[in-house]
């Protein structure tokens, strides 16, 4: 059974994650929160990993970095200490999970990093600039990991639309809302978290094991269509 590490699988998509991969992995969710989940297969550390030290682990076959953040402000009102949480919570705690279990994940069957960007860094959208920023980041990271782990580790971004999480909730926190934003996507439709989950299943699969240094949109047709 392979082992899956999920940094951030307490709430939203981590936690989606979590449930979909549960049942045919050993999955060890690192997070400072628990996600109240009582399985067998599931092992949680609780940690803050921008402040923590993460686990020593002996296995590791696939590692999901889930924490972001959506700080939605015009830019005049962007403290730089927005950029750098942003940048902190989004970039350099993938980097410092990566760092952390790089050599046990070498020594693994097809192992597979998954992270997280955003539509808003292919489309422009008002208020987006930390994130957006933030989030670029993760995809320059992922290009360039893809060339440098090749071919021994494989590592691709997801880049969600708005999904239906917790965090997400200011954005569909009424009816109308919640109209917007399906009638602004081509598909009329948002994600749920387990769609994403099903894609994040994907990638730590053999099935994607020629696809690597790859961000995929699933953006319910906002970034690809003009209708």
């Amino acid at each position: 059974m392979r082992t899956i590490v999920i940094i951030g699988g307490s709430k939203g998509i981590g936690k989606a994650i979590v449930k979909t991969l549960l049942h045919t992995n050993n999955i060890i969710n690192i997070s400072r929160t628990s996600p109240y989940l009582d399985h067998p297969n599931l092992t949680h550390h609780n940690c803050d990993v921008l402040k923590d030290e993460l686990p020593d682990l002996d296995s590791v076959h696939g590692l999901v970095y889930c924490p972001g953040s959506i700080n939605l402000k015009p830019i005049s009102r962007l403290s730089l200490d927005d950029f750098r949480e942003d940048f902190e919570i989004n970039v350099l705690g993938a980097v410092k999970s990566i760092q952390k279990y790089l050599d046990i994940l070498k020594k693994s069957d097809n192992p597979s990093i998954v992270l997280f960007s955003t539509v808003a860094s292919k489309l422009g959208m008002p208020y987006h600039a930390s994130i957006a920023t933030a989030k670029s980041g993760v995809e320059g990271l992922v290009k360039s990991l893809g060339a440098e782990l090749a071919p021994n580790i494989r590592i691709n971004a997801i880049a969600p639309t708005v999904t239906d999480t917790e965090l997400a909730s200011k954005l569909l926190r009424n009816e109308k809302m919640i109209e917007n934003i399906r009638e602004r996507h081509p598909l009329k439709k948002f994600l749920n978290p387990e769609d994403v989950a099903g894609m994040a299943e994907f990638l730590l699969s053999s099935k994607a094991s020629s696809i690597s240094g790859q961000t995929f949109e699933m953006d319910c047709g906002i970034v690809s269509f003009k209708l």
